[in-house]
This record gives C-alpha cells, sequence and structure tokens, in this order.
C-alpha cells in the first residue's frame, strides 16, 4: 500500500499533462516492483510458523496461524498488482467499476466462504484460499475493464518493456512513500503495546480500542477524500496549474474538517453511551466517557490529516512526510506520552 502510492503521484501528473500513454507504463512499473517487493514478504509468509514460535507463541497456535498465513501467499502479489491498477483509474477519475466489481466479488466471496468452510470442510486454509481468490477476481475484472473499455483506450496502449526502465528512481519514490504510511500506522499499535503496560491494562485496553474504533470508522471517511484531493491535486499540478491545486486543497480540507467537527460533536453528545455498541462494562464506558472529549479532538484532527496527506502525495511529496511523522510520532509523540503516562500518571489519557 505505501509502496503503490508512487503511482498514484506520477499517474495523476502525468493524465493532467495529457501524457496518457505514460500512464500504463506507471501502472506496469509499480506492478513490476511490488510484485518483486512481494517475493521476500512470501518467503516470510512461507516460514510463519517457525517465526511464531521464536516470537513466543505456543506449537499449536503457530501452527493454527501458518495454515492461514500459507492460503494468503497468492494475495500478496493480486494485492501488488491491484492497488496499481486501482490507482491508474482514479487518476482519470473513473471509481464506480471498481465499486461494482469489489461489490460483485464481495458477494461470491460470502458465497464461496460458506461452501468451503463449512461444506469441504476446508477450514482456516480454505477461508485464506477463497480471499485471495477473490483478490484475483478484481484484479482481472478491473484489467479486462482496462483493456476492453474505451474510456482507457488512449492511457492503456499494452504490455511494453519501457515497465522495466526507470526502476531505480520509481523505488525511490515508492520507498519514500512505504516509510510514510509505516511509520503512521505502527505508531497506532506502538499506542496499544503501551497501553498495555499502564496500570490495569485491561481497562486502558479495552477503553482504548473502542475509542481507536470509532476513530477507524470516521478515518474511513477522510481516506474518501484523501483519494479525491490526490487526484485532483496531481492533475491540476500536471496540467500546470498550480492555482486550481490549492483552490482543491482548501475545499477539500474545509469539507472534511466540517464533516469530523460533526463527528465530533455527536462523540460529545453520545459520550456516555457510545462504548455500549461494544461492551456490556459500565468501567469500560466510564473510562470511553472520559476519553470522549480527548477523542473529539483527534477525530478533528485526523479528518484533516488524511486530506493532507493525500495533497502530499499528488505532490510527490511523500519523502518529506515521511521526516515529518519521524518527528511528530517518534521524537515528539511517543516519548511525550510515555513521560505522561508514566511519570504524571496521566493513564490512558495520553
Amino acid at each position: 500500500l505505501g509502496m503503490g502510492s508512487a503511482v498514484e503521484t506520477l499517474c495523476g501528473q502525468a493524465f493532467g499533462a495529457h501524457k496518457y500513454d505514460m500512464l500504463g507504463t506507471y501502472l506496469q512499473r509499480s506492478a513490476v516492483l511490488l510484485c518483486c517487493t512481494g517475493i521476500p514478504l512470501a518467503a516470510i509468509y512461507a516460514f510463519s510458523e517457525p517465526l511464531l514460535v521464536l516470537l513466543g507463541q505456543s506449537p499449536e497456535i503457530a501452527h493454527a496461524a501458518s495454515i492461514f498465513v500459507y492460503g494468503l501467499i497468492p494475495q500478496i502479489f493480486a494485492y501488488a498488482i491491484n492497488f496499481p491498477i486501482q490507482k491508474f483509474m482514479q487518476a482519470q477519475s473513473i471509481v464506480l467499476p471498481s465499486a461494482y466489481i469489489s461489490t460483485g466479488t464481495l458477494v461470491l466471496h460470502l458465497l464461496l466462504s460458506w461452501v468451503v468452510v463449512y461444506k469441504a470442510g476446508l477450514g482456516l486454509l480454505g477461508a485464506s484460499l477463497v480471499l485471495s481468490l477473490s483478490w484475483w477476481v478484481i484484479v482481472g475484472a478491473q484489467f479486462a475493464y482496462i483493456a476492453v473499455s474505451p474510456t482507457c483506450r488512449e492511457t492503456w496502449t499494452g504490455f511494453t518493456w519501457q515497465a522495466f526502465s526507470g526502476l531505480p528512481a520509481f523505488l525511490k519514490l515508492s520507498a519514500a512513500s512505504a516509510v510514510m504510511l509505516c511509520l503512521e500506522t505502527w505508531y497506532f499499535q506502538i499506542l496499544v503495546l503501551i497501553a498495555g503496560l499502564l496500570p490495569d491494562p485491561e481497562i486502558a485496553l479495552d477503553s482504548l480500542s473502542v475509542c481507536m474504533t470509532i476513530a477507524g470508522w470516521v478515518f474511513m471517511i477522510s481516506v474518501g477524500f484523501n483519494a479525491a484531493a490526490s487526484v485532483r491535486v496531481s492533475n491540476e499540478l500536471g496540467a500546470g496549474n498550480p492555482k486550481s491545486a490549492f483552490f482543491s486543497v482548501w475545499v477539500v480540507t474545509s469539507l472534511c474538517a466540517a464533516i469530523s467537527v460533526v463527528f465530533a460533536i455527536v462523540m460529545l453528545c453520545l459520550r456516555n453511551h457510545i462504548s455500549y455498541l461494544f461492551t456490556e462494562s459500565e468501567i469500560v464506558s466510564d473510562a470511553v466517557a472520559d476519553l470522549c472529549p480527548l477523542l473529539a479532538i483527534t477525530l478533528i484532527l485526523n479528518g484533516i490529516q488524511p486530506v493532507l496527506s493525500g495533497v502530499a502525495v499528488g505532490c510527490g511529496w511523500q519523502q518529506f512526510v515521511a521526516y515529518v511523522n519521524i518527528g511528530c510520532y517518534y521524537i515528539v509523540g511517543v516519548p511525550l506520552g510515555i513521560v505522561l503516562g508514566f511519570v504524571f500518571n496521566l493513564g490512558v489519557k495520553v
């Protein structure tokens, strides 16, 4: 996902600059690079059982997990191709076909999962293989659309050897994109680990998980605006219209901020009731209610941040954002949270 955002930048700017033939080249170049990246990941999946045992998991859990993971190996390469295809289409503002394909595949996935797991009795391996198959169905259907649709006639002209040229420069931008996203994602996982070390960790983790789930729901809305911001900014910059790009940034940011404020107000109004969607514990509910003012602020900030990340991707500023993430999350955020949580006894509020 992180390394794939390079194609988001390049395809968007190429489309705005009317260099339509380059979109297909960037799509193939990204797919080649991501598939190569998938090879070491597949090796890790293949040796997941001994790795899990080495990390302290019981042999029974490691064996069960490895069976599921084995079936996900084909999914790695499906996802490596799917993400560039999606960004290739989004750069041209082609969204509905992917939505229809995903909806149809979801129905097929549910049906096949029921047959394979409950009727054929293939268990975990069957479930993961069906998941991998579903991703390949999405890839095949989207590629078929690109190949036959008149909309993509100018941007997809067939396979080309140019996909294997310029890979070092493409890798540099892709690596910066991966670092940008990983630093942001890992930060939230670190928060969970820190919460588990606090006094009364069960309540801390339960209340934090409720808040993070709610924040995740609202975050999904911002992700849509993230894609819109990236496409509009990259298209306008590619067309040489920086003022239009600036206007797009203000429109998308203002709209997303307004939506986030509405959700924050709703959260404050329902602070004493919202947690009962997840738990029946009054102790956890009280802890969540205590965290709701901070959660409301988080919803507003997290509503704006993905949009700005989309703007950065549209501009090709992934490396700059990676440095910002290091400074904000790991030089300031994590150390400050540890000090406030353990030294000043503010607990999960940090």
